[in-house]
């Protein structure tokens, strides 16, 4: 009726949960696969990876399941859950996967040996019923291309018909690397037990033979190894250590090679570094893609606390297929639960790392050489006098592509790519010539032959727009099309983006369709490259175009 107000209605108080509920199904399910767990935020990758290893996926009705026993808000499950590679979130009522999940890698190296082929007669015929064929990023067996995992387990050197093998028999067993007692019969251990037994003097010590040794970080950024200690030791305790073991650059693949050949040295190294930092615990990310190493670290972590060696708790944790986690501070992210988003810095990881803690990061292969280093008194100076060119140390290569003796490489700090490719891996492949490579794997540049006798170390590539970074050497030859593998990595960074900023998240798509286009427009590239580099978040942002630049300048008259 007109002019009557109308009396505004009492909302009641709630009666339920807001949102779906989780039911008793679902949580007994959670309970029993993750029954060995604590229930901790920093965990719930670890929970993640339970649920998809017993049911095949992750299913939605597990997610609000896991999200109440972890007392966190649905969305902060999901929203981690859909960010990393190995994760499957279906719904409830969605058909099953299929049972086995074939993944082939398409990185450059496999890409060049042969990948898009083997995928498609694997695709054709599969190699079994139940077999579904999909395509993955690097996944560390570049030497060996092309490569696929069933599973997570790697098949090497793949053909259809060893696919076919793998699937009816098992994949093939990799070699056992060898153990503690291994290591200690050969003298292993012996710098952890000086530095412990030398209180007083064994930092000093440790960080004089650290500079004197040139030991530099070898993840990529090559920040020297003492000062990045002395930064995180002037920080106020509790302090942690972290091994980046998540190698994904396309063509790298030498944390496997020092876990596989000797993983112990690296563990040596590490529990030294927490030794002189004062670390309250040491914290290990490994890739997935490296299963057989996870279960190799866990046996011999627990070696290592039964002998006693250990004295702070080691945690062993598991990557879920994130390239962006290789990224010291996406890392952390990761390490504590979250989506692999890397930080704004300042503050730095020394600063304020590990749930907020001052934390030392580290690669495997730097904590690798510490061991060797610290051997003698005389170690550290004999390492620093084995560069070439006036550079200092010895570093790992990765080398791949068109090598007759493809594999990880020991070499002098300034080595040139045409050394690297006769005198350490037998040549080129026959019927191949020298053409172009790759000096630091997928963001490092691309650069031609006539440049093969440039020192590859930290900042000698500089004047030529590339960079050494973690050491992945690609080569490619006169057969090898360097548009087509410029196509591939910018194709990788595109998949790989987290997401997180606009100018990588878009740059990278539109990069993508730029250069699928049958003439490139030269410059909304470079402009594009620009606006990437400068408004990036992180490294992979910022490099993603390098591959680009550099193929517009040292190989104008390959450019469509």
């Amino acid at each position: 009726m007109e002019g009557t107000a109308t009396a505004p209605r009492r909302k009641g108080p709630r009666t339920g949960p807001r949102g779906r509920v989780a039911g008793a199904e679902a949580l007994a399910a959670v309970d029993g696969a993750t029954a060995r767990l604590p229930k901790r935020r920093d965990l719930l990758i670890e929970h993640l990876h339970a649920l998809q290893d017993r049911f095949g996926c992750l299913r939605a009705g597990h997610l609000v399941a896991l999200a109440e026993r972890l007392r966190l808000a649905p969305v902060e499950v999901f929203e981690v859950a859909t960010f990393y590679h190995h994760f499957e979130v279906l719904e409830d009522a969605a058909a099953a996967p299929a049972p086995v999940t074939l993944r082939v890698c398409e990185s450059l190296p496999c890409a060049m040996a042969g990948a898009h082929e083997l995928m498609a007669a694997l695709r054709a015929a599969p190699p079994a019923a139940g077999v579904r064929v999909v395509s993955a990023p690097c996944i560390g067996a570049c030497h060996r291309a092309p490569a696929c995992a069933l599973g997570h387990e790697l098949v090497e050197r793949a053909t259809p018909d060893s696919v076919a093998a793998a699937v009816a028999n098992g994949p093939p067993a990799l070699p056992d690397p060898p153990g503690l007692d291994s290591y200690l019969a050969r003298g292993g251990y012996a710098a952890l037990r000086r530095a412990r037994a030398d209180e007083k003097g064994a930092r000093d010590t440790i960080l004089a033979a650290l500079e004197a040794g040139v030991l530099r970080g070898l993840g990529g950024a090559g920040f020297p190894a003492a000062r990045k200690w002395r930064l995180v030791m002037a920080q106020p305790g509790p302090r942690h250590l972290v091994v980046n073991a998540d190698e994904g650059e396309p063509g790298t693949f030498k944390d496997r090679y020092c876990l596989e050949k000797e993983p112990h040295r690296m563990l040596e190294g590490m529990l030294v570094a927490a030794h002189a930092i004062e670390a309250e615990a040491c914290w290990i990310y490994l890739r997935d893609e490296y299963p057989h190493l996870r279960r190799m670290l866990e046996r011999e972590i627990a070696a290592l606390a039964a002998a006693g060696l250990a004295d702070v708790p080691i945690h062993l944790r598991r990557g879920a297929g994130a390239y962006i986690c290789g990224e010291e501070t996406a890392l952390l992210e990761s390490l504590e639960g979250r989506r692999g988003y890397p930080r704004h810095k300042p503050p730095f990881p020394g600063e304020a790392g590990l749930f907020g803690r001052p934390t030392l990061i580290h690669n495997v292969e730097t904590l690798w050489l510490i061991p060797e280093i610290l051997a003698e008194p005389e170690a550290a100076a004999r390492h620093a006098s084995m560069g070439r060119r006036g550079r200092q140390g010895v570093r790992f290569f990765s080398v791949s592509g068109r090598v007759r003796e493809p594999g990880e490489k020991l070499a002098p700090a300034g080595v040139s790519a045409r050394e690297l490719i006769e005198e350490f891996s037998g040549g080129m492949l026959p019927g191949h010539r020298f053409a172009a490579y790759l000096p630091g794997g997928a963001s490092g540049g691309i650069l031609p032959a006539s440049l093969g006798d440039l020192p590859l170390d930290f900042g000698t590539l500089d004047a030529e727009g590339c960079f050494v970074g973690s050491g992945a050497v690609v080569v490619l030859s006169d057969q090898d099309d360097p548009v087509e593998a410029v196509r591939n990595l910018v194709g990788f960074f595109r998949d790989e983006s987290c997401g997180q900023c606009t100018p990588c998240r878009v740059g990278t798509a539109k990069a993508a369709r730029l250069l699928d286009a049958p003439a490139w427009d030269r410059a909304l590239l470079k402009e594009l490259a620009a606006a990437m580099a400068d408004g990036s978040i992180c490294g992979l942002g910022q490099a993603a175009m390098n591959p680009v630049l550099s193929l517009l300048r040292h190989f104008p008259e390959a450019v469509p």
